[in-house]
């Protein structure tokens, strides 16, 4: 076999192959070898890179160049510094996710700290409540204390009723729909600030069916807007409007967190 007949890139392994005896750990020199083992030109070429060696071997270095090299380092250690680590790009972008899932996880966590029975079904209806428009209620002047009766003799729901503290406001409209697991809820829409009120089934135990009561009243906030939620005869029952807490306080009596 010639050497001449080896693709170029075994070519180019071979003209930098090593001459000692040890075993190669790369593959492709590995094979470029075996393919030459029987060529004059490459063991021409390994006995001429021998005798150089040798001959390198063998040339006496001066003694003032070998007090010169002693105390160099050509190759410096290499001393992995904090300062050093925080620049690396891996590092820093391991620490902007480790950072970003803690963000995530302690806002969830506040987001849900003063949770209560029905506070995700009060979060859903305040998205509800953004996107409403009056026209998609049916027209209603009239107290919202007195739908309780038409919510009860129009579409059966019991206890559909608005607490007191807001039973004496005129109402634009009001409607009833149904969400995605078939709960009834009662939207009335109040002339006072544009308010919205919300009437839903209080959830229950899966395995009792018992309501899960709440004493009081709780507040719960969704993207720019916040609700105020009380539980009575199983319904519950939220005032929304878009602010902040303290614009419900002036509303909701004796409110508790």
């Amino acid at each position: 076999m010639k050497t001449q007949r080896l693709s170029r890139a075994r070519r180019s392994l071979l003209s930098c192959a090593p001459i000692s005896e040890q075993r190669i750990r790369d593959r492709s020199m590995r094979a470029a070898l075996s393919c030459s083992r029987d060529s004059n030109e490459f063991a021409n070429q390994q006995s001429f890179d021998r005798a150089m060696a040798a001959l390198v071997d063998a040339i006496p270095i001066p003694p003032e160049t070998t007090e010169w090299f002693a105390d160099k380092e050509f190759v410096p250690a290499s001393r992995w510094t904090w300062k050093k680590m925080v620049r690396n790009p891996a590092v820093l972008a391991v620490g902007i996710a480790l950072l970003v899932i803690a963000g995530v996880f302690v806002f969830n966590f506040l987001n849900h700290l003063n949770d209560f029975p029905g506070s995700a079904m009060a979060r859903k209806l305040l998205m509800v409540a953004s996107s409403t428009r009056p026209v998609l209620l049916d027209p209603v002047n009239a107290d919202a204390g007195t739908l309780g009766d038409l919510f009860f003799m129009k579409h059966g729901l019991e206890h559909y009723e608005v607490p007191p503290e807001f039973a004496d406001f005129r109402t634009i409209g009001c409607r009833v729909f149904e969400d995605e697991e078939s709960r009834r809820i009662a939207q009335i829409w109040l002339a006072e600030k544009r308010m919205q009120l919300f009437l839903f089934p209080a959830e229950r135990d899966i395995k009792t069916s018992a309501v899960l009561r709440f004493a009081g009243w709780r507040y719960i906030q969704q993207e720019g807007w916040t609700g105020a939620v009380s539980e009575h005869n199983g319904v519950c029952f939220m005032a929304a409007l878009r602010g902040r807490k303290e614009d419900l306080n002036q509303y909701v009596s004796e409110a508790k967190e």
